[in-house]
This record gives C-alpha cells, structure tokens and sequence, in this order.
C-alpha cells in the first residue's frame, strides 16, 4: 500500500451468538482488499441506548487503509454494510436490535459530512461503547473538530459498560 490512512471501526451485535458474529466480522474485515489489519480493542458488554433488548457486545478495530482514491472512504462503508447484510442485519427502525451493527468511525483525521457518509461519526464522543474501546487502541486519540477522545469520558461515565476478560 502507497498511500494509507488509519481508520476506525465500531463493531457491535446484540442478536444471535455475539462473539461468533464479531469474530466473523472481523476476519472479513482482515480479508478485505486495500486494508491493514491493525488490531482489536478489549470487547465490551453494554446496555442498548435509546432503545430496548438484550445487551451488546462491542469492540473497535484500527485498520490501515490504502487512501489512493477519493472514493475510498464510501468504499469502505460500502464494504462493511455489505458484511453487515452477510450477517443478516436489518434496518427496521432507528437502534432496533442487530444481528450485527459495523459503523467507521474515523478515515485519519479527515472531516466528511455528506448524505451518504459522516466521519468522524456524530455520535462516538457520546457513546461509552465506542470510546473506551477506542481508547484501548488509541489513548492519546484526538477527534477532528472534537479534541481529545479521553476528555469525553466524564460525559459517558453513567453509561452501564463492562469490559470482559
């Protein structure tokens, strides 16, 4: 790869056999052309937010990704919905339960905002599940237009989240 870019990726399920499902999922994403695997967080047990059902198992992942096509962050997420339908996720309402739920959280440093594709993604500073195990993987992470990742903490600490062995 010439040219790469770190990026970020939420992995989460809370229907069916959870580790199974992240496991799966991120040997797809070792497969997947164009990317580096870099590693995974700690996974975690969470509680849904703004929604109801069983808990979740979440982790991040840090892949390198070659970045030598304007388009490539859209092909990215192209790539992980289409490992999320492999999964059998569906969309039947805004946080309904999911078989899996794969979201890219950060392309680099980069700001994106369009129709189709927003990074870094609106909701990671306010989500326990997406920032600890990010900071597992990043500790001095900081969030274009955000700072810090570790300075977002305090406002997630209610959020019920256990990190497993």
């Amino acid at each position: 790869m010439d040219t790469t870019v770190r990026c970020h990726v939420a992995l989460g399920a809370n229907l069916g056999d959870l580790h199974a499902t992240l496991d799966a999922a991120c040997a797809a994403l070792r497969e997947q052309p164009g990317c580096r695997w870099i590693g995974e967080s700690a996974r975690y047990r969470s509680a849904p937010i703004d929604s109801s059902g069983p808990e979740y198992l979440n982790s991040v992942v840090a892949l390198d990704v070659r970045d030598d096509d304007a388009r490539a962050p859209w092909h990215l997420l192209a790539a992980l919905q289409a490992i999320e339908a492999r999964h059998g996720r569906e969309r039947p309402y805004r946080n309904a339960p999911r078989t899996l739920d794969l979201d890219l959280l950060l392309w680099g440093d980069r700001v994106i905002d369009d129709a189709v594709l927003t990074v870094p993604h609106p909701r990671l500073h306010l989500r326990a599940f997406v920032l600890r195990p990010l900071l597992d993987l990043a500790p001095d992470l900081v969030l274009p237009g955000l700072g810090r990742a570790r300075d977002h903490l305090d406002a997630v600490a209610n959020q019920a989240i256990e990190r497993l062995a």
